[in-house]
Order: C-alpha cells, then sequence, then structure tokens
C-alpha cells in the first residue's frame, strides 16, 4: 500500500509543492499595485471629479435645454446626484480603459519583460498563472469604478451638501436607497465590461505586445459605439455591448 501511494506522487515533484499555492492572489495583486501604471490609472480616475468640479464652477449651474432636465442638469443638486454624474460621463469611454489596461497588460507586459518564463519555471501552471492574473485584473478594475463615485460622493458633498439624490424625472430618493441604487450602478457598469475584460485578456495571451491587447480592446469600445450609432442596422443593435451601457439610468 505504502508503495503504491508513493507512485501516486509526481515522480519530479519537490517535498511540500501544492500546484494550488503558487503565485498566491495576494502576491500578484501586490506586484500589480506597485506598478507606474495602476497608480497613474488611479490618479486619472480620482482626478476627474475636481475636473467637473472646477468645469460646473466657471460655466455655473448646469440648465436643461427646451425645459427638459437631464441627469447632467441635476449634478450640483447633492452629492449623490454629482457622483452619478461622473458615472455617466465616464461609464462611455473612460471606464473602459482601466478593464482593458489590466486585464490587457497583465500577461503581455510579463511576456514583453521576458519575466513570463521565470513564472512558469517556479513552477506555476499555466492554468493558475491566468486564473491568478484574470482575478486580480477584474479586481483591480471593479476597484477602479468603485474609486470613482467614492471620490466624486465625497468632493459633491464637500461642493454642494448631503442630500438625497434627485431624479430628472421628478421625485427623489433618500441617501440610503441613493446609496443602494449607486451600487446597482457600479455592477451594473462592472458586468457591462465583461466583453472588453474577456477580449482584452485573451489578446493578452496572444501577444507579447501590451499596447496591442489594450488597444484592441479599446478599440472594441470605439467601433462598438459607432455601430451602436448606425440606426440603419435596427433591432441587430441590441447584440452590441454599447446598446446596453447606460441602461443603467432606469436604476
Amino acid at each position: 500500500m505504502s508503495t503504491l501511494a508513493e507512485h501516486t506522487e509526481p515522480l519530479h515533484a519537490a517535498s511540500g509543492y501544492r500546484a494550488a499555492r503558487t503565485l498566491p492572489l495576494r502576491v500578484e495583486l501586490a506586484r500589480q499595485l506597485k506598478r507606474r501604471r495602476t497608480l497613474i490609472m488611479a490618479g486619472i480616475l480620482a482626478a476627474l471629479p475636481f475636473v467637473l468640479l472646477i468645469a460646473f464652477a466657471i460655466g455655473g449651474d448646469p440648465s436643461g435645454r427646451d425645459g427638459r432636465v437631464t441627469l447632467m442638469d441635476t449634478a450640483t443638486a447633492s452629492g449623490a446626484n454629482f457622483a452619478a454624474v461622473n458615472l455617466f460621463v465616464s461609464a462611455g469611454f473612460l471606464l473602459v480603459i482601466p478593464v482593458a489596461l489590466f486585464c490587457g497588460d497583465t500577461v503581455a507586459s510579463e511576456a514583453s519583460w521576458s519575466s513570463l518564463r521565470y513564472l512558469l519555471a517556479a513552477p506555476v501552471p499555466r492554468a493558475r498563472l491566468l486564473w491568478s492574473k484574470l482575478v486580480v485584473g477584474l479586481g483591480l478594475s471593479l476597484a477602479a469604478m468603485i474609486l470613482l463615485p467614492v471620490v466624486a460622493l465625497a468632493a459633491g458633498t464637500a461642493a454642494y451638501g448631503w442630500g438625497p439624490l434627485q431624479i430628472p424625472t421628478g421625485g427623489a430618493l433618500d441617501s440610503g436607497t441613493a446609496a443602494q441604487r449607486l451600487l446597482v450602478v457600479v455592477a451594473f457598469i462592472f458586468v457591462s465590461q465583461l466583453v472588453t475584460a474577456g477580449l482584452a485578456f485573451w489578446l493578452s495571451t496572444k501577444t507579447d505586445a501590451p499596447l496591442g491587447a489594450v488597444g484592441g480592446a479599446v478599440g472594441l469600445t470605439i467601433v462598438g459605439n459607432v455601430l451602436d450609432a448606425v440606426t440603419a442596422l435596427g433591432h441587430w443593435r441590441d447584440f452590441l455591448p454599447a446598446h446596453w451601457q447606460f441602461a443603467w439610468a432606469d436604476a
């Protein structure tokens, strides 16, 4: 029995080696957080609310055209409205960039630095390597989508005060309900960007040029937005991810 049990173990595996314990998520997360592109992306997202604050301060309060009130017109009503407006102006393109960056750069950059071979020689199984990088990439993408409304809510509350979320069609949501709706919006945007994340990660495994993987994923968004504007496509536009990117406004 003991002899049979011994032969069930890999003959060349080191003592104590467990494939599931290689490249832990915390190690990969620490590596990605230290990278300059992560810090730059976080800085850009954190700066956007302050750019909008300056824009509203210079241009004055937004006002509806033709008597119609839009979400943008309620930006200065409260901190919650300001956070919602930040999500609205960034959902179409800006929030696509961190998803494409964190998921498209993760494997390709290792290949371009020739460090990927050392990870595989550790030995880290390929499936484990891809799993760790994909999970961390998606986690950083979600963190980026959370960072923007959190900073916007803090900046908007400081500038416009704490209050209910004013709905453009009339009425208002109390602070607790507004917070829940904002969480729903962030979750919807994240799910809607999984197509971009999947394409970016797939391209990242096919090339050692990080810019190509990231650019390809961003290009998908641009093409999708262009095709969605072609009304002649009719119901075919329903199959475009870009067609539903602002459906959260009904939340």
